[in-house]
């Protein structure tokens, strides 16, 4: 073991310049990552924009600060994100491509996510990846530094209940990095405005847009793609206080201004919400428009998302939507796909008849046999990402409309979609208990907006059955 000051120093040196491996490729340089990068702060709240580099950076300084370790027989360095699997696709692969082979203590554990370190100075340090789905993993053991990515997407109280009182070991207090793309006005919003206080101590706040990183090309596609709140979120990094309706960008003097046509050699989709009041599904499909406005439509294509009709029935259970769905599209072509809401309907149906997913099967195979596809997700995405999804579909920044609804066929999804609001405390969550009997069919067609044209492998993932 090294014991000299002066030798610790030239180790620690040594360490850091044996970082540069492979996967460590130069960064544009940005003056407030430099500043986030060299400050002393001990907890830097960071709301930057998408693929801006916060991540980068944090995985950078973990694995700089875990190689570093010189307090305490046994450094712990988490990289955390909401959930394991996030957590596990975020960061594992590059954390171990990140720590030189030198350095590494024996193989990294492929079960637990682990990478045991041997720091120059002859201490021992591991790197450890965490879900906050299960904070617990971390509870119990002195934490020197850990990442919260993401963080506007975890519970409001893995910081209080879980993370700090891990970072106040006696001689060693460790740090953290909160950080990820704002979430409304929740806890996020809330600490980043403490960090931002002159006498918060140990705090500060780094903000970033995309685009001072990303190339203006990708960020005029992404301005085109999305609608301008989602966009002033996701890509400005700004912390929106979302007010009043959900969907905003909505208005049946626009989106339902126009029969459109059922067309049985296109695909068709049923969109379900599982419910007993109302029983309710979606019908779509993607066509191409022919009418005269010019801002239908995708800019080439001109394909645009049709919600065609409905069902809407009170106090139905899934079997009795399915067989309406019969009634109406006995005689369709062509396929049908199946999309929806990935709890199954625990509370209705499924209580005695098995899982809403079965009923849907059971009841729509025998009619439709091998025309049906269904896809559905291992957990429903976050309830905002899939509001922003459908904001961004009916209504993108450019003005391009992508999602029109037929103004006879379906009166209870214009109804939905200009009465469902949203709580009043800036957080964008859905209010659902002034009106039960909104929500529900605007549920089923974002399910399937936000699988068809957000697919985030991992938050949602699909399944053929």
């Amino acid at each position: 073991m090294i014991h000299g000051a002066a030798e610790k120093k030239k180790a620690r040196e040594e360490a850091i310049a044996r970082i540069k491996t492979r996967r460590l490729t130069a960064m544009r340089y940005h003056a407030t990552q430099h500043a986030l990068w060299t400050s002393s702060v001990r907890f830097p709240v960071i709301p930057a924009g998408r693929r801006s580099g916060k991540t980068e950076l944090g995985k950078r300084k973990l694995v700089q600060r875990a190689i570093n370790h010189h307090r305490g027989d046994h450094g712990l360095y988490v990289a955390s994100a909401p959930t394991f699997r996030q957590a596990k696709r975020i960061y594992w692969k590059d954390l171990k491509a990140l720590v030189p082979n030198q350095l590494k203590r024996g193989k990294p554990s492929e079960t637990e996510l682990v990478i045991p370190i041997r720091t120059p100075v002859g201490l021992d340090a591991e790197i450890m990846i965490a879900g906050m789905d299960a904070p617990d993993r971390i509870e119990g053991f002195p934490i020197d530094g850990i990442l919260l990515d993401e963080y506007g997407n975890m519970k409001r109280t893995v910081w209080t209940e879980n993370v700090r009182p891990g970072l106040s070991t006696p001689g060693r207090p460790g740090w953290a990095w909160l950080f990820g793309v704002p979430e409304g006005r929740n806890h996020y919003f809330h600490t980043y405005e403490k960090a931002c206080l002159p006498t918060t101590n140990g705090w500060a706040g780094f903000h970033w847009p995309s685009a001072d990183i990303l190339d203006p090309e990708e960020v005029a596609a992404a301005k085109a793609d999305l609608d301008p709140v989602t966009f002033d979120q996701e890509y400005n990094a700004n912390f929106v206080n979302f007010q009043g309706r959900a969907y905003y960008e909505f208005t049946s003097a626009v989106h339902a201004v126009e029969k459109l046509e059922y067309q049985p050699q296109l695909p068709l989709i049923f969109a379900f919400d599982f419910n007993e009041t109302p029983g309710v599904a979606a019908i779509l499909q993607e066509q191409k428009y022919e009418g005269e406005n010019p801002l239908v439509g995708d800019k080439d294509t001109r394909v645009f998302t049709a919600c065609i009709d409905e069902v809407w029935i009170k106090n139905s259970k899934t079997p009795k939507v399915c067989r309406e769905l019969i009634n109406k599209y006995s005689h369709h072509e062509g396929i049908i796909y199946i999309y929806g809401d990935s709890t199954g309907g625990s509370g209705g149906s499924a209580k005695v008849q098995g899982s809403d997913w079965d009923l849907v099967k059971h009841t729509l195979t025998p009619q439709f046999g091998n025309k049906l596809r269904f896809y559905y997700p291992s957990a429903n995405p976050h309830e905002r990402s899939r509001v922003n999804a459908m904001n961004s579909r009916i209504q993108s920044s450019d003005g391009r409309i992508r999602f029109m609804v037929d103004p006879q066929k379906c009166m209870k999804i214009i109804v939905d979609f200009e009465g469902v609001s949203v709580i009043d405390d800036g957080s964008g969550r859905l209010d659902k208990k002034s009106d039960k009997m909104l929500t529900h069919v605007s549920d089923a067609v974002g399910y399937y907006v936000f699988e068809k044209f957000v697919r985030r492998s991992g938050n949602f993932v699909r399944r053929l059955i």
